[in-house]
């Protein structure tokens, strides 16, 4: 779709609706094998897969959550490929066309967060290597950079800047690295699996881990009850449903450059539900395979990098997992982030531009290093911020849009998504309520018991899209002309 005469102050040609539909079923599958073949999601999955007990309780629960993300990336996704725009245009049509900022701004600074988190992943990867030099040891114990090693912080630049190389050509270069580092990632860690269980005399579906390990693992997990009780696979799935909070967002800045609908429904299938039940049981293999090996609990797969006695192997295993936490970097923060802040200052900033602005927030925010510590943890109180504004923009777009948006209308200024001066009253409000009882109570105070955290983002998502729904019938705005990009 041609967009005449935007307003300058909402339109650029990385915000406009996408010319070109090209990506099929495989591209939508790769970005999934790119978001979750990475350092942490393996951390997580191996994370999750203690505090289930057992290994059919872990399918169990990672299985029922996979579907669960599957439906809700078929949502946000089936609205990219309708519109053709990213998320912060997308947000326009129920926070209003200035609003939007603030929908997309929230979404920056959580990319912000993970874009460290991930980078600090993939240079944990390489140090775990190099320290198996003396040189590059003696280097790790004796110099201090801002607080980590003289070796870390060396490494996480490295890292850092080699991402910015990646998205120089725009999002059809994003898409050809995706096709080829997702699967990458699924070789060495079939080839991590098998070695373990050969080394460790094979492979049996009993857990083997004693409980008093377990317990003492997940201590800080804040979860009630011990491993594989329902209390510990409810948080399990929980967080693993939140694990994906910032992309349910913005798969719509990817789904919006796909053929068809179809091909939206297959790669998410097989990248999804498919493809995440296979990584989980790869990663509590290995966790086990490693245990029995080992003599310990070892989470992250660079633990067990370290301990080969090839140098060979060891390279191929830190290099694999590096360029895959790369690739889940820039899917699901740099091209998120950079959209954001593009459309903040459209005329000002680009999608380049976006992304160095948000990759810088990321190297400030390396001194402090807010993702060290528990991964569940972390992933719900990050996650917990975007649930209200997923929550209004599926009650916006589906029921009360009934799935019609007048795409021209998202960069006219003074349109009919222009609402109270450019902002969107109900949505704001539905925000605010939403963040009390999602982020700012269970985060901030002790007014609500210890397990609400855990379940931070659908609290948001319910109570969010609730109080929308309620002003939106109270408040009603005017129907839409049904139009597609």
């Amino acid at each position: 779709m041609e967009i005449r005469n935007p307003s300058p102050g909402l339109y650029n040609e990385d915000l406009a609706p996408a010319r070109e539909r090209t990506w099929g079923a495989f591209s939508i599958f790769n970005v999934w094998t790119s978001d979750v073949h990475s350092l942490w999601g393996y951390y997580l999955a191996a994370s999750l897969f203690l505090l289930c007990g057992s290994f059919t309780s872990f399918l169990i629960a990672i299985g029922i959550s996979s579907l669960v993300i599957f439906a809700l990336m078929n949502l946000i996704g089936f609205a990219g490929e309708k519109t053709g725009v990213p998320y912060p245009v997308l947000a326009r049509a129920s926070f209003g066309v200035w609003g939007a900022n603030l929908a997309a701004l929230v979404r920056a600074i959580v990319a912000c967060f993970w874009y460290g988190a991930q980078t600090a992943a993939a240079s944990g990867a390489m140090v775990a290597l190099l320290i198996r030099s003396d040189t590059m040891m003696a280097f790790h114990k004796d110099t201090q950079v801002l607080g980590h090693s003289g070796l870390e912080f060396t490494c996480y630049v490295v890292i850092w800047a080699l991402q910015l190389l990646i998205i120089q050509k725009g999002m059809e270069t994003v898409r050809k690295f995706q096709d080829w580092a997702g699967p990458a990632v699924w070789i060495a860690m079939l080839v991590l699996a098998v070695g373990l269980c050969i080394k460790a005399g094979g492979f049996s579906f009993d857990h083997g881990i004693p409980m008093n390990v377990l317990m003492e693992k997940t201590k800080d997990a804040g979860v009630s009850g011990e491993p594989g009780s329902f209390w510990a696979l409810m948080a399990v799935g929980a967080t693993w449903i939140t694990y994906f909070a910032a992309l349910y967002l913005n798969f719509c800045d990817f789904s919006r450059y796909a053929k068809n609908k179809e091909a939206v429904k297959r790669g998410n299938l097989w990248g999804l539900p498919v493809n995440l039940i296979a990584f989980s049981l790869v990663a509590g293999i290995t966790t086990l395979a490693a245990f029995k090996v080992y003599g310990e609990v070892l989470l992250h797969p660079e633990q067990i990098s370290a301990k080969f006695d090839s140098w060979v192997l060891a390279l191929i295993a830190a290099l694999t997992f590096a360029v895959a936490t790369l690739g889940i970097n820039v899917v699901a923060n740099f091209v998120s982030a950079a959209f954001d802040i593009s459309n903040a200052f459209p005329k000002q900033i680009s999608f380049k531009k976006g992304g160095y602005i948000a990759a810088v927030i990321a190297l400030v925010l390396y001194p402090f290093a807010p993702w060290e510590g528990n991964a569940a943890q972390f992933v719900n109180a990050i996650g917990a911020t975007m649930g209200p504004l997923l929550g209004i923009i599926l009650v916006d777009y589906y029921l009360v849009a009934k799935g019609n948006i007048n795409v021209a209308a998202l960069y006219q200024e003074h349109g009919e998504y222009r609402y109270e001066g450019g902002w969107n009253i109900n949505a704001l409000v539905a925000t605010a309520i939403g963040s009390v009882f999602s982020t700012i109570l269970p985060n901030f105070t002790k007014l609500l018991p210890a397990w609400w955290g855990t379940y931070g983002w659908f609290f948001g998502v319910v109570i969010g899209g609730g109080v929308y729904l309620v002003m939106a019938t109270l408040r009603p705005r005017v129907l839409v002309t049904p139009a597609r990009a």
